[in-house]
């Protein structure tokens, strides 16, 4: 029976980080550092940041950044340098600060999922690039999700479209540069390891069939160019053209004089 009270998201965040030490957890996460790794390998600026569900789980750790920052929903003792404790729906960064921001499945287990995409375009600079990590529902893990009969690891997340996360990634400015999905293996878990892939080799490779575990959107944050007001001119800058009537009041079309208007009254 499922509860009516609100949701212990901090519970379901530590389950699914205690999750990502079993077999399975483990595969995924292995395929999530490479696939970044592989997408984010010609990057560079000043900051990197990383927004999860977990400190222990860095990702693109490969990366040229001068600085890299991961977040934390909660306090650990023992936390190394570049964390931060914060919700991933109001980070404590000013404006334009980041070059690259990484959601790790922070959609996913977020009260407002929305809300986590707008913080994360505030923090980026313009032209700066974000990559979503997030659970495919059209997939044999929306499946299980759909019928678990408890919310631990995974399955205590939301599991959003990729098509609405593209969407709302164009709301809010991006241009898409990628978006494929991941990880075609069955979510069971095996004492000789995690589930087979039950396309073979499939596992590793995009696009192939869409219904990988998790999918990663690549997009970049546009900046549109002001608008420039037209130039207000002023009477006593414009310039009078010879043999213009009416210069000076803006007007230097009318080649006209008065003197041809005088010897010939009546073509006017």
């Amino acid at each position: 029976m499922g509860s009516s009270g609100p949701i212990d998201f901090a519970a379901r965040h530590e389950s699914f980080e205690r999750w990502f030490q079993t077999p399975l957890g483990r595969g995924l996460l292995a395929s999530q550092r490479g696939v970044l790794d592989r997408e984010l390998e010609e990057l560079s600026g000043a900051r990197q940041l990383q927004v999860g569900l977990s400190h222990r789980l860095p990702l693109a750790s490969g990366t040229d950044f001068i600085q890299k920052i991961i977040t934390s929903p909660g306090w650990h003792p023992h936390m190394p340098d570049g964390v931060a404790v914060c919700d991933s729906e109001e980070l404590p960064f000013p404006g334009d600060s980041m070059d690259l921001v990484i959601l790790h499945h922070a959609a996913d287990f977020s009260r407002d999922p929305h809300q986590v995409l707008r913080e994360s375009a505030r923090v980026l600079r313009g032209e700066g690039v974000m990559a979503l990590i997030g659970f495919n529902p059209i997939s044999l893990w929306g499946v299980r999700k759909m019928i678990s009969r408890h919310r631990q690891g995974p399955w205590g997340g939301r599991f959003l479209l990729r098509s609405r996360m593209e969407d709302w990634l164009r709301l809010l400015g991006f241009a898409l540069e990628s978006s494929s999905t991941y990880f075609c293996t069955a979510p069971v878990q095996r004492r000789d390891g995690y589930g087979k892939a039950p396309l073979g080799s499939l596992s590793g490779h995009p696009n192939i069939i869409p219904v990988g575990a998790y999918y990663c959107i690549l997009a970049r944050k546009r900046v549109q160019a002001p608008i420039r007001r037209g130039v207000s001119w002023r009477k006593s800058k414009v310039m009078s053209l010879p043999g213009a009537v009416g210069a000076s009041r803006g007007c230097a079309n009318n080649t006209t004089s008065k003197t041809e208007i005088r010897r010939n009254p009546r073509e006017y």
